[in-house]
């Protein structure tokens, strides 16, 4: 037997054992893929969902309005409770992937069909941009082809053992997901129980570094690394605290703010608390308290 044998053994094998585990995400605005984790619990990525219902599409053809019990916006991952039947869980992968380790991608976009293709793990903890632009860190790098939908869907192992959760696509043939790990178990439980993660948030808008830097410049105003403020939500921590457009934050909790990473890690460390924020108005800087609301959520904020 050939490799090329072994792979589309390896292929057909997954598509029969795996295939019917793997689950389309649809809704009228958009599709995507999942994958049953457990009677009643399938898990997707964030942003494939919207709102409290989603629709999950079964390899049979079945379909089944489901609830998101919980989902985490920052860390692309959602959980929804949906009439599973009697399709069973996909097993977690108790190895660790390595540069070079054959993997299968599965998907069903939308429940059009499944998709299984096969490549190799090109990198590991890797990092990228999540649904809000923040850093997601850890991920699974590999070169298994995806169609458009296919976010959501299972990264296997040759044992058909769950490696990662597809996320994003890098650019030309490589794809990162999620990895399947225990810290991944421990925040799907959170969620399935309804503990959804709400971003800590001040209410404002941030304009980009670059941005901030000319229009400092333009108004004769020194140079300085920060973020500047574009816009402040009505009624939010940040209107509370006196914060104002113009203001530029150079430090969060006593930290150096460079960029929209700094500010959101300090503010998750503060969650439901107060927060310390130096800010440059003008060529005044000024130490500002911050109250943050329950869990850091800002009420009504951006």
């Amino acid at each position: 037997m050939t490799i090329f044998d072994e792979i589309q053994a390896s292929i057909a094998r997954l598509a029969e054992d795996a295939g019917p585990s793997v689950v389309g995400i649809g809704q009228r605005w958009g599709i995507g893929s999942g994958v049953v984790l457990g009677a009643g619990r399938v898990l997707t990525n964030a942003h494939n969902v919207r709102g409290s219902r989603a629709t999950v599409t079964f390899a049979d053809g079945r379909t089944a309005e489901g609830n998101v019990a919980g989902h985490d916006i920052d860390g692309d991952i959602a959980v929804i409770e949906a009439d599973t039947g009697e399709v069973p869980a996909l097993p977690w992968s108790t190895g660790t992937p390595a540069i070079g380790m054959p993997v299968f991608a599965l998907a069903n976009p939308g429940g059009r069909g499944l998709r299984v293709t096969f490549g190799s793990v090109s990198g590991i903890d890797r990092t990228f941009r999540g649904p809000r632009g923040l850093r997601i860190t850890g991920s699974l790098e590999h070169t298994a082809p995806l169609l458009p939908g296919s976010s959501g869907g299972p990264v296997l192992d040759a044992g058909g053992q769950l490696l990662g959760i597809n996320t994003n696509r890098l650019g030309e043939g490589f794809y990162l997901a999620i990895p399947a790990d225990e810290a991944l178990r421990g925040r799907i439980d959170a969620l399935a129980r309804g503990e959804s993660v709400k971003p800590p948030q001040l209410g404002v808008t941030i304009t980009p570094g670059h941005v901030a830097r000319r229009l400092r410049r333009a108004v004769g105003l020194p140079e300085a690394e920060g973020l500047l403020i574009r816009d402040v939500a009505e009624d939010s921590p940040a209107a509370r605290a006196g914060l104002a457009p113009g203001d530029l934050i150079v430090a969060a909790a006593g930290q150096p703010v460079r960029a929209i990473d700094d500010l959101s890690g300090a503010l998750r460390a503060a969650s439901g608390g107060t927060i310390e924020l130096n800010v440059i108005r003008g060529t005044d800087e000024r130490t500002i308290q911050v109250v943050l609301g329950q869990n850091g959520q800002a009420e009504g904020g951006a």
